[in-house]
C-alpha cells in the first residue's frame, strides 16, 4: 500500500514524532526539510488559529504544495490566559523550554491549587486544493509546582491533564497522544482525511 504523502509545516523533531506515531502506517509526514525549506517562517499573528495559517500560507506559496500547519499554546487561567499564543517564546529568545518552565513556576509561586488551572490548545490548519480546513483540540489540567517526569517537550513535566493522575511527561508517548491536545486536533484531522479519500 501506498501511503499518502502530507507536508506538515514544521521541523520541530517533538512534533514531527508525536505526529507521525499519531498518523500510523497510512500517511506519510514530511517536514519542511524535506522538500528543501529551511525559511524562517514568521509566526506574528495574535492567535494560534492565525499562526498556523500564516505557516501553511506561506509554504503553499513558496513551494506550491498542500499541506498543514500547527499552533500549540498553553493558556493558565491564573495568568490570564498566558502564555498563549506566546508558548514556546515566553521567556524571550532563543526558545528555551526550561526557562519557560522556570518563568511559569515564579509567577505561580503563590496561587493555591485551586486556581492552577490551565489547558492546551492545539489548532491545525489544512490548506488542500482550493479549500482550508482547521481542526482544535484541547486539553484541560492544571499546573504543578514543581517538574515532574523526564519525557515529553515544552511544559510538558508541569501540566496534569484532568484525565491523569500524572504529567504528559510522566507518560509514554503513546499515553500522551491518546488524550493530549496534539492528538485529538491530529485525530479529528485524520478523520477528515479519511473521508475524503
Amino acid at each position: 500500500m501506498t501511503r499518502r504523502k502530507l507536508i506538515f509545516a514544521s521541523n520541530n523533531e517533538h512534533k514531527l514524532a508525536e505526529l507521525r506515531q499519531i498518523a500510523g502506517e497510512k500517511y506519510e509526514i514530511l517536514s519542511l526539510n524535506d522538500i528543501g525549506c529551511h525559511d524562517d517562517i514568521p509566526e506574528t499573528a495574535p492567535t494560534l488559529e492565525g499562526n498556523a495559517l500564516m505557516k501553511a500560507q506561506w509554504v503553499r506559496e513558496h513551494y506550491g504544495v498542500d499541506c498543514f500547519s500547527d499552533d500549540t499554546g498553553l493558556e493558565i487561567d491564573a495568568l490570564g490566559g498566558e502564555p498563549g499564543v506566546h508558548s514556546a517564546r515566553y521567556s524571550g529568545e532563543p526558545v528555551n523550554s526550561e526557562r519557560n518552565i522556570d518563568k511559569v513556576l515564579r509567577l505561580m509561586k503563590d496561587v493555591p491549587q485551586e486556581r492552577r488551572t490551565a489547558h492546551f490548545r492545539t489548532v491545525i490548519v489544512l490548506l488542500i486544493g482550493d479549500e482550508m480546513h482547521t481542526f482544535e483540540g484541547r486539553v484541560d489540567g492544571h499546573i504543578l509546582t514543581e517538574r515532574h517526569g523526564e519525557g515529553g517537550f515544552g511544559y510538558d513535566s508541569i501540566f496534569q491533564p484532568i484525565e491523569a493522575d500524572v504529567t504528559f511527561a510522566q507518560m509514554t508517548a503513546a499515553q500522551k497522544n491518546a488524550i493530549s491536545h496534539r492528538g485529538r486536533a491530529v485525530a479529528r484531522l485524520m478523520q477528515f482525511l479519511n473521508c475524503e479519500q
